[in-house]
């Protein structure tokens, strides 16, 4: 098939648009890339309420997104949190996107049925618990972001984590951590 022409990137926690920053630059002009801050982002809308987190606001961000560019996009590609509102939107508008790439994303009607049943998953998303409580910002942000570093390292290690890279990342953190945990809090 050909190459997509115009594709939207999606970022996850506890990242921001930046993480597309060297995907963009390898796609280069073949497309027309953009990689917004989610909701509650850096220097996105923050709004302060758990419920302006829900997947039915985000979807709603992601649209308005798609249709200020010229629906329909060639291809959406989300990872993390990034990529719950993308199912969401591609099971109630798919004639905004031809294309969906999820990354590291499970479909929310599994990801939901394995943490019911599944007692392995259940333990695999018990941090999530954590970061649903109101002073995760806080601990977070602790001793330069300790317990963040881990979100990014643990399962590649830390060699791509240049000194470089990791200023964006404390300078991502300290505009703000609760609209990124809010996500958390707003999921069912």
């Amino acid at each position: 098939p050909d190459a997509p022409q115009r594709a939207l990137l999606l970022h996850g926690f506890p990242e921001g648009a930046f993480v597309w920053d060297e995907v963009m630059q390898r796609i280069g002009s073949a497309a027309r890339c953009v990689a917004p801050n989610l909701r509650g982002y850096e220097r996105s809308s923050a709004p302060a309420e758990v419920e302006a987190y829900r997947a039915k606001h985000l979807v709603a961000d992601i649209a308005a997104l798609i249709d200020a560019l010229g629906a329909p996009i060639d291809l959406l590609v989300a990872h993390d949190w990034g990529g719950a509102p993308a199912w969401h939107l591609a099971a109630q508008r798919p004639q905004l996107i031809r294309q969906l790439l999820i990354v590291n994303s499970p479909h929310p009607a599994t990801f939901l049925r394995e943490l019911r049943d599944s007692p392995a998953q259940q333990a695999a998303s018990a941090y999530m618990n954590f970061l649903c409580r109101p002073d995760a910002a806080a601990l977070l942000a602790e001793n330069d972001f300790a317990r963040l570093w881990p979100f990014l390292t643990n399962m590649g290690g830390a060699a791509w984590l240049t000194d470089s890279l990791r200023e964006q990342y404390r300078t991502l953190w300290r505009q703000g951590l609760e609209g990124p945990l809010n996500y958390y809090r707003a999921s069912p």
